[in-house]
Protein backbone atom coordinates (compact mmCIF):
# COMPACT_ATOMS: atom_id res chain seq x y z
CA UNK A 1 0.00 0.00 0.00
CA UNK A 2 0.92 3.37 -0.86
CA UNK A 3 0.32 6.90 0.49
CA UNK A 4 2.99 9.30 -0.21
CA UNK A 5 6.45 8.46 -1.78
CA UNK A 6 9.53 10.03 -0.38
CA UNK A 7 11.38 11.78 -3.38
CA UNK A 8 15.00 10.88 -3.39
CA UNK A 9 18.09 11.42 -5.41
CA UNK A 10 20.69 9.64 -6.70
CA UNK A 11 23.86 11.13 -5.87
CA UNK A 12 27.91 10.05 -5.99
CA UNK A 13 30.20 11.44 -2.99
CA UNK A 14 33.03 13.03 -5.45
CA UNK A 15 35.02 14.59 -2.46
CA UNK A 16 36.15 14.57 1.22
CA UNK A 17 37.59 17.68 2.43
CA UNK A 18 38.93 18.57 6.16
CA UNK A 19 36.99 20.76 8.04
CA UNK A 20 37.92 20.92 11.59
CA UNK A 21 38.96 18.17 14.19
CA UNK A 22 36.98 14.84 12.95
CA UNK A 23 34.75 17.48 10.60
CA UNK A 24 34.58 16.76 7.17
CA UNK A 25 33.33 18.20 4.33
CA UNK A 26 31.05 15.87 1.96
CA UNK A 27 30.29 16.85 -1.43
CA UNK A 28 27.68 14.56 -3.51
CA UNK A 29 27.21 15.14 -6.98
CA UNK A 30 23.97 13.72 -9.23
CA UNK A 31 24.83 11.06 -10.92
CA UNK A 32 23.74 11.97 -14.26
CA UNK A 33 24.98 15.62 -13.69
CA UNK A 34 21.73 17.10 -13.87
CA UNK A 35 20.90 19.72 -11.93
CA UNK A 36 19.88 19.08 -8.30
CA UNK A 37 16.03 20.61 -6.99
CA UNK A 38 17.66 23.90 -5.50
CA UNK A 39 17.92 24.94 -1.57
CA UNK A 40 18.07 28.23 0.28
CA UNK A 41 20.15 28.99 3.00
CA UNK A 42 19.05 26.89 6.07
CA UNK A 43 17.90 23.98 4.18
CA UNK A 44 18.80 20.57 5.01
CA UNK A 45 19.13 17.27 3.35
CA UNK A 46 18.22 14.06 4.10
CA UNK A 47 20.96 10.84 3.54
CA UNK A 48 20.24 7.24 3.19
CA UNK A 49 22.71 5.36 4.81
CA UNK A 50 24.54 2.36 4.07
CA UNK A 51 23.47 1.00 7.82
CA UNK A 52 19.71 1.54 6.63
CA UNK A 53 19.94 4.63 8.56
CA UNK A 54 18.53 8.28 7.03
CA UNK A 55 20.05 11.13 8.90
CA UNK A 56 19.88 15.17 8.02
CA UNK A 57 22.24 17.22 7.48
CA UNK A 58 22.26 21.17 6.53
CA UNK A 59 23.93 22.35 3.35
CA UNK A 60 26.55 24.48 4.11
CA UNK A 61 26.33 26.79 0.87
CA UNK A 62 22.87 27.87 -0.90
CA UNK A 63 22.13 25.89 -4.43
CA UNK A 64 20.02 27.60 -6.89
CA UNK A 65 22.25 26.36 -10.09
CA UNK A 66 24.09 22.93 -9.66
CA UNK A 67 24.14 19.50 -9.56
CA UNK A 68 26.15 19.41 -5.98
CA UNK A 69 25.21 19.62 -2.40
CA UNK A 70 27.81 19.90 0.08
CA UNK A 71 27.16 19.16 3.76
CA UNK A 72 29.82 19.30 6.93
CA UNK A 73 29.72 16.52 9.82
CA UNK A 74 31.58 15.85 12.99
CA UNK A 75 31.99 12.43 13.61
CA UNK A 76 30.42 11.68 16.79
CA UNK A 77 31.08 8.54 18.36
CA UNK A 78 28.75 9.02 20.99
CA UNK A 79 25.70 9.66 18.47
CA UNK A 80 22.89 7.62 16.91
CA UNK A 81 25.22 6.31 14.37
CA UNK A 82 24.31 8.39 11.17
CA UNK A 83 27.90 10.44 11.53
CA UNK A 84 30.64 7.13 12.22
CA UNK A 85 28.85 5.74 9.55
CA UNK A 86 29.40 8.43 6.99
CA UNK A 87 32.99 8.67 8.09
CA UNK A 88 34.14 5.11 8.01
CA UNK A 89 31.90 3.67 5.62
CA UNK A 90 31.35 6.08 3.13
CA UNK A 91 33.72 6.38 0.62
CA UNK A 92 34.42 8.99 -2.12
CA UNK A 93 32.49 7.25 -5.21
CA UNK A 94 29.79 5.97 -3.12
CA UNK A 95 26.70 6.68 -4.72
CA UNK A 96 23.45 6.82 -2.23
CA UNK A 97 20.16 8.17 -2.34
CA UNK A 98 19.29 11.69 -0.77
CA UNK A 99 16.23 13.24 -0.06
CA UNK A 100 15.42 16.79 -1.58
CA UNK A 101 15.69 19.46 0.47
CA UNK A 102 14.08 20.96 3.21
CA UNK A 103 14.13 24.37 5.05
CA UNK A 104 12.71 25.03 8.32
CA UNK A 105 15.66 27.17 9.57
CA UNK A 106 15.05 29.56 6.26
CA UNK A 107 16.66 32.99 6.03
CA UNK A 108 14.52 35.89 5.83
CA UNK A 109 16.44 38.06 3.08
CA UNK A 110 14.62 41.60 3.02
CA UNK A 111 15.35 42.41 6.74
CA UNK A 112 17.66 45.48 7.94
CA UNK A 113 19.88 43.27 10.13
CA UNK A 114 20.22 39.66 10.99
CA UNK A 115 21.88 38.41 13.91
CA UNK A 116 23.49 34.40 13.14
CA UNK A 117 24.61 32.29 15.84
CA UNK A 118 25.92 29.37 16.16
CA UNK A 119 27.19 26.42 18.46
CA UNK A 120 29.79 23.85 17.04
CA UNK A 121 28.98 21.67 14.03
CA UNK A 122 25.86 24.06 14.08
CA UNK A 123 27.61 26.78 12.10
CA UNK A 124 26.43 25.25 8.84
CA UNK A 125 23.77 26.69 8.27
CA UNK A 126 24.75 29.50 9.77
CA UNK A 127 27.73 29.40 7.47
CA UNK A 128 25.05 29.28 4.41
CA UNK A 129 22.81 32.13 5.45
CA UNK A 130 26.25 34.59 6.27
CA UNK A 131 27.23 33.95 2.24
CA UNK A 132 23.90 34.73 0.99
CA UNK A 133 23.85 37.73 2.96
CA UNK A 134 26.99 38.74 2.13
CA UNK A 135 25.78 38.28 -1.91
CA UNK A 136 22.67 40.30 -1.10
CA UNK A 137 24.30 43.04 0.58
CA UNK A 138 22.68 42.83 3.28
CA UNK A 139 23.79 43.99 7.41
CA UNK A 140 24.49 41.08 9.68
CA UNK A 141 26.73 40.07 12.33
CA UNK A 142 28.17 36.17 13.11
CA UNK A 143 28.80 34.72 16.85
CA UNK A 144 30.19 31.79 16.75
CA UNK A 145 31.39 29.20 19.50
CA UNK A 146 33.12 26.28 19.91
CA UNK A 147 34.36 24.43 23.17
CA UNK A 148 37.89 23.70 21.53
CA UNK A 149 40.18 26.18 19.09
CA UNK A 150 40.70 22.77 17.00
CA UNK A 151 36.71 22.36 16.71
CA UNK A 152 36.75 25.86 14.99
CA UNK A 153 35.37 25.55 11.20
CA UNK A 154 35.30 27.98 8.45
CA UNK A 155 37.75 30.11 10.46
CA UNK A 156 39.93 31.69 7.49
CA UNK A 157 36.65 32.97 5.58
CA UNK A 158 34.45 33.49 8.93
CA UNK A 159 37.36 35.69 9.83
CA UNK A 160 37.16 38.26 6.74
CA UNK A 161 33.70 39.09 7.33
CA UNK A 162 33.42 42.61 8.38
CA UNK A 163 31.23 41.75 11.80
CA UNK A 164 32.11 38.70 13.03
CA UNK A 165 33.32 37.30 16.12
CA UNK A 166 34.35 33.34 17.20
CA UNK A 167 33.95 32.63 20.90
CA UNK A 168 36.26 29.62 22.46
CA UNK A 169 34.78 28.09 25.58
CA UNK A 170 38.84 26.44 26.67
CA UNK A 171 39.84 30.00 26.45
CA UNK A 172 37.49 32.14 27.44
CA UNK A 173 36.01 32.86 31.53
CA UNK A 174 32.69 31.30 30.20
CA UNK A 175 30.02 30.50 27.47
CA UNK A 176 29.39 33.39 24.73
CA UNK A 177 27.03 35.59 26.24
CA UNK A 178 24.05 35.29 24.03
CA UNK A 179 22.15 37.93 26.41
CA UNK A 180 24.50 41.02 25.25
CA UNK A 181 24.70 39.72 21.78
CA UNK A 182 20.58 40.55 21.73
CA UNK A 183 20.89 43.61 23.93
CA UNK A 184 23.23 45.26 21.93
CA UNK A 185 21.41 44.26 18.37
CA UNK A 186 19.58 46.94 16.69
CA UNK A 187 15.87 47.26 16.62
CA UNK A 188 14.07 45.13 14.49
CA UNK A 189 16.69 42.48 14.11
CA UNK A 190 16.29 38.65 13.11
CA UNK A 191 18.10 36.53 15.03
CA UNK A 192 18.97 32.97 13.95
CA UNK A 193 20.52 30.62 16.24
CA UNK A 194 21.86 26.75 15.32
CA UNK A 195 24.01 24.65 17.89
CA UNK A 196 23.58 22.21 21.06
CA UNK A 197 20.52 22.07 22.91
CA UNK A 198 21.63 24.14 26.00
CA UNK A 199 22.77 27.00 23.58
CA UNK A 200 19.05 26.65 22.22
CA UNK A 201 17.78 27.09 25.73
CA UNK A 202 19.76 30.01 26.25
CA UNK A 203 18.45 31.63 22.77
CA UNK A 204 15.09 31.02 23.42
CA UNK A 205 15.26 32.52 27.01
CA UNK A 206 17.15 35.46 25.99
CA UNK A 207 14.64 36.42 22.84
CA UNK A 208 11.74 35.54 24.54
CA UNK A 209 10.57 39.30 24.94
CA UNK A 210 11.42 39.47 21.34
CA UNK A 211 8.38 38.70 18.51
CA UNK A 212 8.17 35.60 17.32
CA UNK A 213 8.92 36.38 13.62
CA UNK A 214 11.85 38.01 14.39
CA UNK A 215 13.23 34.18 16.28
CA UNK A 216 14.86 31.63 14.04
CA UNK A 217 16.25 28.54 15.57
CA UNK A 218 17.12 24.67 14.37
CA UNK A 219 17.59 21.70 16.73
CA UNK A 220 19.84 18.41 16.24
CA UNK A 221 17.84 16.64 18.56
CA UNK A 222 14.19 17.02 19.98
CA UNK A 223 13.60 19.07 23.23
CA UNK A 224 10.13 17.19 24.11
CA UNK A 225 9.42 13.53 24.02
CA UNK A 226 7.25 11.77 21.88
CA UNK A 227 3.88 11.48 22.53
CA UNK A 228 3.29 7.66 23.08
CA UNK A 229 0.55 7.70 25.32
CA UNK A 230 -1.79 6.01 22.04
CA UNK A 231 -5.41 5.05 22.91
CA UNK A 232 -7.05 6.57 19.85
CA UNK A 233 -8.08 6.05 16.93
CA UNK A 234 -6.65 7.37 13.50
CA UNK A 235 -9.07 7.00 10.16
CA UNK A 236 -7.59 7.92 6.81
CA UNK A 237 -9.96 10.70 4.59
CA UNK A 238 -8.90 8.96 1.63
CA UNK A 239 -10.27 5.25 2.21
CA UNK A 240 -12.16 5.64 5.40
CA UNK A 241 -9.22 2.98 7.03
CA UNK A 242 -9.20 3.31 10.91
CA UNK A 243 -6.35 2.29 13.10
CA UNK A 244 -5.94 2.07 16.73
CA UNK A 245 -3.24 3.39 17.77
CA UNK A 246 -2.07 1.77 21.11
CA UNK A 247 0.30 2.97 24.21
CA UNK A 248 4.05 3.31 23.04
CA UNK A 249 3.56 3.67 19.31
CA UNK A 250 3.48 6.48 17.33
CA UNK A 251 0.94 7.08 14.33
CA UNK A 252 4.13 6.89 11.38
CA UNK A 253 4.97 3.37 13.22
CA UNK A 254 1.21 2.06 13.03
CA UNK A 255 0.76 2.60 9.55
CA UNK A 256 3.98 1.83 8.57
CA UNK A 257 3.34 -1.71 10.04
CA UNK A 258 0.21 -1.73 8.44
CA UNK A 259 2.03 -1.63 4.64
CA UNK A 260 1.58 2.07 3.76
CA UNK A 261 4.72 3.72 2.57
CA UNK A 262 4.90 7.28 3.79
CA UNK A 263 7.60 10.66 4.40
CA UNK A 264 9.24 10.51 7.20
CA UNK A 265 12.73 11.21 7.75
CA UNK A 266 14.21 12.32 11.17
CA UNK A 267 11.48 10.14 13.05
CA UNK A 268 11.98 12.69 16.23
CA UNK A 269 9.61 15.74 14.89
CA UNK A 270 12.95 17.84 13.65
CA UNK A 271 12.55 17.54 10.22
CA UNK A 272 8.92 18.33 8.61
CA UNK A 273 9.21 15.19 6.39
CA UNK A 274 5.98 13.43 7.57
CA UNK A 275 4.03 16.08 8.02
CA UNK A 276 0.15 15.58 7.84
CA UNK A 277 -3.28 17.36 6.94
CA UNK A 278 -5.13 17.05 10.31
CA UNK A 279 -9.16 17.05 9.18
CA UNK A 280 -10.93 16.52 12.25
CA UNK A 281 -9.54 16.27 15.94
CA UNK A 282 -7.26 17.59 18.32
CA UNK A 283 -3.24 16.73 17.83
CA UNK A 284 -0.84 16.32 20.77
CA UNK A 285 2.07 18.37 19.04
CA UNK A 286 5.53 17.26 20.13
CA UNK A 287 7.80 18.24 17.17
CA UNK A 288 10.25 21.36 16.74
CA UNK A 289 8.92 22.37 12.86
CA UNK A 290 5.51 24.04 13.80
CA UNK A 291 5.03 27.36 14.98
CA UNK A 292 2.88 28.32 18.16
CA UNK A 293 0.53 29.44 15.95
CA UNK A 294 0.38 26.56 13.55
CA UNK A 295 -0.10 24.23 16.59
CA UNK A 296 -3.06 26.28 18.24
CA UNK A 297 -4.92 25.96 14.26
CA UNK A 298 -4.26 22.39 15.08
CA UNK A 299 -4.94 21.66 11.11
CA UNK A 300 -1.79 19.90 10.53
CA UNK A 301 1.18 17.34 12.24
CA UNK A 302 3.82 15.30 12.58
CA UNK A 303 2.66 12.35 12.66
CA UNK A 304 6.40 10.30 14.12
CA UNK A 305 6.86 12.07 17.44
CA UNK A 306 2.59 13.69 17.83
CA UNK A 307 -0.51 12.15 19.22
CA UNK A 308 -3.94 12.76 19.62
CA UNK A 309 -5.51 14.41 22.40
CA UNK A 310 -8.90 13.58 20.95
CA UNK A 311 -10.82 10.14 21.11
CA UNK A 312 -10.52 10.55 16.97
CA UNK A 313 -8.05 12.14 14.44
CA UNK A 314 -8.95 12.04 10.90
CA UNK A 315 -5.94 12.94 8.48
CA UNK A 316 -5.53 13.80 4.56
CA UNK A 317 -3.99 10.30 3.95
Amino acid sequence: MEITVTKTIEMRLVAVRYLAHETSLFEFESVDGSNVPPAGAGAHISLHLPNDMVRLYSLVHPVENGNRYTIGVKRDPGGRGGSVCLHDMVRVGSVLKIGAPRNNFALNEAVDHSVLIAGGIGITPIWSMAQRLTELGRSFEVHYACRDRRDVAFSDVISTLPKASIHVDSEAEGFLDIGTIVERAPAGSHFYCCGPGPMLDTFEARTSALAPEQVHLERFAPAKAPALDGDFVIELADSGQEFAVPKGQSILTVLRDAGFSLDFSCEMGICGACQVRVLDGVPDHQDMVLSDEEKERGDTMMICCSGSKSPRLTLAL
